[in-house]
């Protein structure tokens, strides 16, 4: 501990984290370490979900209203030709406009829907990395104060065996104390990390819902819901009348012979 101690500081300025590392050892350094990683995380998730999180904008609920009134009337590219910047960067956007257009343009619904779906995931995708960076911080931040607790601990009976149980209280205190210290720094790296994934989690679960919610009505509403059901029958029935059509005249046209001949 000694060595790391002079590692540290010929590395580190003297100061606060310098007397921390000085307290808890190694696993101090790792701790600190997975806290700066953690709030680079996740500044960067703000950062990026400023521009690029999925929300609905004024222009958005009007374009979802007017395609619920009317969706022929709707003009989804001009919604999205007049978006800003902000606009041009927000997925539920081009995800809802290109729907819009390609049911407008009678598109297999099926493989319109397939691509809603994975337009979604993919609006969602790059978030679900920093929550997962997030999540493991927090769960490896109390088993590492655990750690530094163990290996305070050893170091504390390692030198109460090197003076044959003769050990004083200040040499069992350098042990003990990186053990608390390494402990509350387990936890306190833990739980700032834990709720701010839990806080994540709940945004993109709310996003999700709205994406599906928005989805939704627009599926709802489609003009194609009924007439691709009728394209791909129609086809089939005019073959049927037409090959019915000549029979029934040839029937009705024996039936006259036959009546003449008769007659």
């Amino acid at each position: 501990m000694n060595s790391i101690s002079a590692a540290s500081e010929s590395l580190l300025p003297s100061g606060p984290l310098s007397q921390l590392v000085e307290m808890g050892g190694p696993v101090m350094m790792v701790l600190i370490a997975l806290a700066a990683v953690g709030l680079v995380t996740f500044f960067y998730l703000m950062l990026f979900g400023t521009f690029y999180t999925p929300r609905f904008n004024r222009r958005l609920r009007h374009l979802l209203n007017q395609w619920q009134a009317d969706p022929a009337s709707a003009r989804p590219r001009d919604v999205q030709q007049k978006a800003g910047l902000l606009g041009r960067t927000n997925p539920l956007m081009h995800l809802l406009t290109d729907t819009m257009s390609a049911c407008q343009q009678g598109s297999n619904i099926a493989a319109v829907r397939e691509t809603a779906v994975r337009d979604a995931q993919n609006a969602l995708e790059p978030f679900e990395a920093p929550l997962k960076i997030i999540e493991v911080i927090a769960a490896l931040a109390p088993l590492l104060g655990l750690l530094g607790t163990v290996m305070g601990m050893m170091e504390a009976f390692s030198a109460m065996a090197a003076t044959e149980g003769r050990a004083n209280a200040s040499q069992l205190s350098g042990g003990i104390y990186e053990a608390l210290a390494t402990t509350a720094a387990g936890l306190v790296v833990a739980i700032p990390f834990a709720a701010l994934a839990a806080w994540i989690e709940f945004r993109l679960r709310r996003i999700h819902k709205n994406i599906n919610s928005a989805l939704v009505s627009v599926f709802n509403v489609t003009p194609l819901a009924t007439p691709v059901t009728e394209k791909s029958v129609e086809p089939e029935q005019p073959a049927r009348e037409k090959t019915a059509e000549p029979a029934a005249d040839y029937a009705l046209g024996n039936g006259a012979r036959y009546a003449h001949a008769t007659g």
